[in-house]
């Protein structure tokens, strides 16, 4: 999420089915264009969980929490707004490709994320970041296109005895490519080679074997903001864009900060969505202020993204209770800033966390199962203020419970929606 830290890429097994959810023996019903106008309809409908949320449960130490959470096993089980398609379901599946929308709603995703970004003409397309195309797309492999990015493929340079010297580098920009260029692309799972001698060898990026995480397609289908409106649609579920910073100096091409923050929001109107379904994400204070004053029916419920580091980055309990004065009424901040934990395992919410619910503000946390397998990522960015606690892969699920009955959590940002609407269902965090 945060636009400042280094991308961590959608860890994902190789192989496996693209359907592999026979696990429940739940089916999605098919979604019609008709039903999209009632998207809490949808939240009704069965969804496919698979087999990651059971194991995760069985994985828990004994207590009341496994207790609980073995007791919903067999379901039944529907799509909850408590879940974020975080890019989809980008664990499994490339992120922001039609097939990773897809996959996050018959997960459970009441919420899916397009983070939108520009091309050369200024048309709105899906992606993590303006400067990702390198490592999350077949560009390189398309030699028309690549000879158009930013940087073009370097390969790793060694020694005489193999040790790398300079590794791999790319860097192509969606403002790199016209939108027909941008069509061309096929989305892959994020990562690259840092060893690769050839472009091939560069799209060849690292996997992360988890327990119940069925992988998708190698290759799939980048998507425009329209069609993601269009798709999210026909799925009935709530739309929760992020405005992506620009790597480019703004204006660019003659689009200037405001109007690509109006130009999201145009979007949306066009399409006839009405603004309940639509909350709009920035980590620039600068673009919520400017939809707060010009478009406030998309505005009240925008989503200030927090982008701290580290515990002393966070905002001040006097700074929380400003931007609920000046009307943010939504935040999202990384795990680690809303919990604390202890040698003894202990998890509870932290300072911060207390604070923002004394500022009455709504909060929305990224991201649930980006740290990979955790016992072995637990010293990682997400989970920094709790690292003595977590001890084994069941531990996300204290994580989430933490989070949802303690901190209070509206929602919450996950990269393998399933776990999250597992845990949902079982706790009641669904629609009656």
């Amino acid at each position: 999420m945060n636009p400042q830290r280094p991308r961590r890429p959608c860890l994902a097994l190789l192989g496996g089915l693209l359907l592999g959810y026979a696990a429940t023996g739940i089916m999605a019903a098919e979604l019609t264009a008709e039903d999209s106008m009632h998207p809490h309809q949808h939240l009704r409908e069965p969804i496919e969980l698979g087999s990651r949320p059971l194991f995760l449960v069985n994985d828990l130490a004994e207590g009341p929490l496994k207790s609980k959470l073995l007791s919903c096993a067999q379901g039944p089980f529907r799509r909850t707004d408590f879940t974020i398609g975080h890019r989809g379901a980008c664990l499994g599946y490339p992120e922001h490709t039609r097939e990773s929308y897809l996959a996050a709603a018959r997960q459970g995703a009441g919420f899916i994320e397009c983070d939108v970004t520009f091309t050369q003409d200024l048309e709105l397309v899906c992606r993590h970041a303006q400067d990702d195309l390198h490592t999350t797309t077949d560009i390189l492999i398309i030699p028309d296109l690549a000879a158009k990015c930013t940087r073009p493929f370097v390969p790793a340079r060694f020694n005489e005895d193999d040790n790398l010297l300079t590794p791999a580098s790319a860097e192509c920009r969606t403002s790199d490519l016209t939108l027909a260029e941008f069509r061309r692309l096929r989305g892959k799972r994020d990562g690259f080679n840092p060893r690769a001698r050839t472009p091939e060898e560069y799209l060849q990026g690292p996997t992360l074997a988890m327990v119940g995480v069925e992988a998708g397609p190698a290759w799939g289908t980048p998507m425009t903001h329209r069609e993601s409106i269009t798709l999210f649609l026909e799925l009935g579920v709530q739309m929760i864009p992020e405005l992506k910073t620009p790597v480019v100096p703004m204006p660019f091409g003659g689009l200037t900060q405001e109007a690509f923050a109006q130009k999201l929001i145009d979007d949306y109107k066009a399409a006839g969505v009405d603004p309940r379904r639509v909350w709009p994400q920035s980590f620039d204070r600068r673009d919520i202020r400017y939809w707060l004053a010009n478009e406030p029916a998309f505005g009240r419920q925008a989503v200030y993204l927090e982008a701290a580091e580290k515990v002393a980055d966070l905002p001040s309990p006097a700074a929380l209770q400003a931007f609920k004065a000046e009307g943010i009424n939504i935040i999202a901040p990384p795990l680690f800033a809303l919990l604390e934990g202890d040698a003894t395992g202990a998890i509870r919410p932290s300072a911060y966390a207390r604070a923002a619910q004394a500022a009455d503000l709504e909060i929305v946390p990224w991201s649930l199962e980006r740290s990979g397998n955790i016992v072995a990522g637990s010293q990682d960015f997400y989970y920094q203020t709790i690292a003595p606690a977590i001890r084994r892969e069941g531990d996300v699920l204290r994580v989430l419970d933490v989070l949802a009955q303690e901190v209070g959590i509206r929602a919450i940002f996950s990269d393998w929606p399933a776990t999250v609407a597992y845990y949902a269902n079982c706790m009641g965090l669904v629609p009656g």
